[in-house]
């Protein structure tokens, strides 16, 4: 089958255009980077970027992943994610279960032994991802312009070690990710992120008005650590950000053998702050 047999327009179902060869997904990118989001930010961390998305969320910087990409048969996808050496692993987009056989790489990196993530945009069913990886699920917000596709039967599926993400560009998304909160008993289920919208909403805002002490007693917390949408600081994950720029830094300064040598801690990566932080602030 072609390499146009995927339309990454269209996202969920573009497999069935055809029979697909087995094992192969549609890859924007892989790269190695600094994890800047949720529950993993610091770590060195090999970044997936699945191409296609049903989605078309207005604050959304990876309009590139929509379209394009190459095929990869699952075996090269896993041989590249161990030429970089790290443990942590992220599946990224777009959105990555637009593919169906994205189930199927995340069981294989599970199995090869890597702590894995999955940035998933909450509007596709989450029920067959293998339990060993940490679902981060972006509940769409009003102000995302996709908050009817939500897939709320998502929501009793989610453990402790899953994460919920709501992108806040105003104060009404904020009133309405703190209902969503409490309504589901989210801060029960799992750890639960706010993330300010970069171009719409500063993150000093979020204190100004004290948002983060109003989230406080449902045990949510403002995530200051990927400011979703600044292409200019951030580089990735989120299914935002290219990481294009923050590559070459990264291949100047020595990459992650330098960095542990100078960063150590108790894994195999670093923390170095601003030169290599994957998020904003």
């Amino acid at each position: 089958m072609g390499a146009d047999a995927l339309d990454a327009d269209v996202g969920v179902g573009t497999e069935a255009a055809g029979v697909l060869a087995p094992d192969r997904l549609r890859l924007t990118e892989i790269f190695l980077s600094v994890q800047g989001e949720a529950r993993s930010v610091g770590w060195p961390t090999v970044f997936v970027r699945l191409t296609g998305c049903p989605l078309r969320c207005q604050y959304c910087d990876t309009a590139y992943a929509f379209h394009g990409g190459q095929w990869w048969d699952m075996d090269a996808i896993l041989a590249e994610v161990a030429k970089h050496g790290v443990r942590h692993v992220c599946v990224t987009g777009g959105e990555p279960l637009s593919q169906k056989r994205c189930i199927g790489l995340l069981k294989k990196l599970c199995d090869a032994g890597y702590s894995v993530s999955l940035e998933t945009s909450g509007a596709i069913d989450i029920s067959d991802v293998d339990l060993r990886v940490s679902r981060v699920l972006d509940l769409k917000t009003p102000g995302s312009g996709e908050m009817q596709r939500n897939l709320l039967s998502n929501i009793p599926l989610l453990t402790t070690n899953d994460q919920v993400k709501f992108v806040i560009c105003n104060r009404g998304d904020y009133e309405w990710a703190k209902s969503m909160l409490v309504e589901h008993g989210l801060d029960s289920r799992c750890e639960v992120l706010f993330s300010p919208s970069f171009s719409e909403l500063p993150a000093r805002e979020l204190h100004r008005v004290g948002f983060l002490e109003r989230v406080e007693p449902a045990r949510g917390r403002l995530h200051r650590d990927g400011i979703h949408g600044d292409r200019s600081r951030r580089r990735g994950g989120g299914g935002c950000g290219s990481h294009r720029s923050h590559r070459r830094r990264h291949d100047r300064c020595g990459g992650p053998d330098r960095l542990r040598a100078r960063y150590p801690t108790s894994h195999d990566g670093c923390r170095e702050p601003d030169h290599h932080q994957h998020g904003g602030e």
